[in-house]
């Protein structure tokens, strides 16, 4: 098994119901051993009509972010802690979640990156088992793991990119 099998293994996946409604599942893209990887919660309905991870408008705020920084996207591997539009975008069920947490397990462990973004609570939460963005953005666990806002929310909410700008700086200087 290697990351392309993964990803054809992905997008062909039954394993929860979500399958039966999705246009494409959304495996991820990026470099094979890139160095950042980002985790959102779970593809929006732009996503689910390309195939590709954050090209909504949560995406374009990312990807100006990551500029914005001097991250270019393409050097950052993306993805979400599920792979497939849950109904109407809503919060992942638990089930679903776990269905889908081998495929993420597997894609950390071939790309092996040196810094792991998680973005918003179902990230951390699954990940982590951690709870509270709020509390924990910008911080760094097991020294791989930073915390910090889905893009979402920062959407829904102007006032937190000053912090999420602040946060994804710290992908280039952790060690």
């Amino acid at each position: 098994m290697n990351l392309y099998m993964l990803d054809n293994q992905i997008r062909s996946c039954t394993l929860c119901a979500l399958s039966q409604g999705r246009c494409h599942a959304v495996p991820g893209e990026g470099p094979s051993k890139a160095e950042i990887m980002l985790i959102g919660e779970a593809p929006g309905i732009e996503e689910d009509h390309t195939g590709r991870p954050f090209v909504g408008r949560a995406g374009k705020l990312l990807t100006g972010a990551l500029e914005q920084i001097g991250l270019p996207r393409k050097k950052i591997f993306i993805t979400s802690i599920i792979k497939c539009r849950p109904p109407a975008n809503r919060k992942p069920k638990a089930t679903e979640i776990r269905a889908c947490l081998p495929y993420l397990w597997l894609q950390m462990k071939f790309i092996s990156p040196r810094i792991v973004c998680l973005m918003g609570n179902v990230a951390a939460y699954a990940v982590l088992d951690k709870q509270g963005v709020n509390d924990l953005h910008g911080q760094i666990f097991q020294n791989r793991y930073l915390i910090t806002f889905h893009p979402a929310a920062v959407l829904r909410n102007r006032n937190l990119m000053e912090a999420f700008i602040s946060d994804l700086k710290k992908l280039k200087y952790n060690p």
